[in-house]
């Protein structure tokens, strides 16, 4: 396995892997708990967003999940505002963390007023798509015969894996633009690897490798319980 980038927000592995792993983790993603608004008790609103349409929007505000929350964390989130102006994420306080604070809510108008509580719990993705912390998606690096017009399409190819040459094929991974240009030329020059570049996207809540640490424990753990099941 070798990490080609690793930041908060983006993951990229080069992985040795067959498919069903692959998607086996990308499905355990959505069984990583997350925090997000589930209850929320309006007191007033004047602003041109039905009642569910604003709860929806609260919903869908990511926050961030620290590690020591567990099923029973409950944290209340108050907003308070009156117009003319536009209300966003950071307009919320109390105890959450609000990753992306210029998400725009609605927008009042003069002496309007939206007067509410949110309550923020944690679940996860089979409950509902909200708790979900991020995207995952895989891909197989390609291996393309070496001719000089394929190594020049490769070689002026632009990727987040740098293309290598082995002997007298290119493992990389190119655009589909670039693969047509190749196929053009040649039909049988492309060919999937058994090599992935495994991609996870954080929608903040919590960090890239977080999301793959605690998917991975999951997997374990739904493993160990279908192993204890069919004994």
């Amino acid at each position: 396995m070798e990490i080609i980038k690793n930041t908060p927000e983006l993951l990229v592995l080069r992985i040795d892997a067959n498919e069903p792993l692959a998607n086996a983790i990308r499905r355990s993603i959505a069984e990583v708990p997350t925090l997000a608004i589930e209850d929320v008790e309006i007191f007033k609103n004047d602003s041109a967003l039905y009642d569910e349409m604003l709860a929806h929007r609260l919903g869908l505000i990511p926050l961030k999940t620290e590690k020591g929350m567990s099923e029973k964390t409950k944290i209340d989130l108050k907003l308070s505002k009156t117009g003319p102006c536009t209300i966003y994420a950071s307009d919320l306080k109390g105890d959450a963390e609000i990753v992306y604070g210029n998400i725009p809510i609605t927008i009042l108008q003069k002496e309007h007023k939206v007067e509410l509580v949110a309550t923020a719990v944690l679940n996860t993705g089979l409950y509902h798509a909200k708790h979900l912390p991020g995207l995952c998606y895989y891909r197989h690096l390609l291996e393309i015969k070496s001719f000089p017009e394929a190594d020049k399409i490769i070689q002026n190819s632009k990727s987040i894996f740098k293309p290598l040459k082995q002997g007298n094929k290119w493992l990389c991974d190119l655009n589909e633009s670039d693969v047509l240009e190749i196929e053009k030329i040649d039909k049988t020059a492309i060919s999937d690897s058994s090599e992935i570049l495994f991609f996870i996207e954080s929608f903040g809540m919590m960090d890239a490798r977080d999301i793959l640490s605690k998917a991975l424990k999951v997997l374990s753990e739904n493993l160990d319980n279908f192993e204890k099941a069919i004994k």
